[in-house]
């Protein structure tokens, strides 16, 4: 069992340098154990690229992208920045992609977004052509157009594993085709079990792929004011209770709001929470949001994490 975290820990470094900050946020969570670090993509750094430098100083990490909206973005640009991260940190990159938020994407790009299913298997399979190593794919589709005239392979950027924020049934076969597994947010242990994992499971064997890595991204805090730290997550976890997919994940979970999602607790409430995700079907758990009051409930919460990981090593 792996279990990582999503930089930034709470809001973004507002202060100082944004890339110092999260190196060494990611090297303070190497030395409680941690293996394994995700960084969100809004509109502010580029999780692209902070990855690739914290590989880097980190080496004891692996480190991805939770999630890089494909919209706007052309996927051989995708490619080229997800191969060059590869390169970076000698093959300790995971890129994770998805469909992004209509809502806040298009106003601030200004055009049209895609509908959401046919770019998104448009997209993969430029990137999956591209990422297996095929020199310069060519692909003419309704909406994505790619006719690389040189060669798009990176040296050194070679077999970097593809991962889609899919949680819907189209978007999960579409992803079990294409991907390599899937960066579930919000969608609780029933939720993964019951139309998660066999929908992926199926789509890939039927495509002739391996089995999909199935990366669970959940809130949590490690804290001995419960009460206090839920309400805190309950007004930062409120916006997406707007969001249709996160909305229809959250009732699947016969949830009424993604705080009833959250992992809020001492160490042993906290543990067991994962250990559901993993007994549904998880193959990696995320905990998001660890620093939604305190640095020492922070910590707590990297250190229960980086423990976890080690004693699943050590047994395996």
């Amino acid at each position: 069992m792996t279990v990582g975290i999503a930089l930034p820990a709470s809001e973004a470094p507002t202060s100082g340098n944004a890339v110092d900050e999260l190196v060494a946020q990611a090297r303070e969570f190497a030395g409680l154990g941690g293996r394994s670090v995700w960084f969100s993509q809004l509109f502010d750094h580029d999780a692209m690229t902070v990855a690739a430098v914290v590989g880097r100083e980190v080496p004891s990490v692996r480190v991805g992208t939770q999630v890089v909206p494909l919209y706007p973005r052309h996927p051989l640009q995708l490619a080229a920045q997800a191969q060059t991260a590869q390169a970076a940190t000698g093959g300790r990159f995971t890129l994770g992609v998805g469909t992004g938020v209509r809502g806040l994407l298009e106003p601030a790009y200004g055009t049209p977004y895609p509908p959401p299913i046919r770019h998104l298997r448009e997209s993969l399979t430029v990137l999956r052509r591209v990422l297996d190593g095929e020199r310069a794919p060519q692909f003419v589709g309704e909406g994505v157009i790619a006719r690389p005239p040189l060669p798009t392979a990176v040296a050194g950027g070679s077999g970097v594993p593809l991962l889609v924020a899919a949680m819907g049934p189209q978007a999960l076969r579409v992803t079990g085709e294409l991907a390599d597994g899937t960066l579930p947010f919000l969608a609780g242990p029933r939720t993964l079990a019951e139309r998660i994992v066999p929908v992926l499971h199926r789509a890939a064997e039927a495509a002739g792929r391996p089995a999909p890595r199935i990366v669970a991204a959940v809130p949590a805090v490690v804290t001995d004011d419960p009460d206090v730290v839920q309400r805190i997550a309950a007004i930062r976890l409120g916006a997406y209770a707007s969001i249709p997919s996160y909305r229809r994940a959250v009732a699947a979970e016969g949830a009424s709001h993604p705080v009833e999602l959250a992992l809020v607790g001492d160490e042993r409430t906290v543990e067991a929470g994962i250990r559901r995700y993993v007994d549904a079907g998880a193959t990696e758990v995320v905990l998001t949001q660890t620093g939604l009051r305190t640095d020492a409930e922070r910590r707590r919460t990297w250190r229960l994490a980086g423990s976890l990981t080690t004693a699943a090593a050590a047994v395996g």
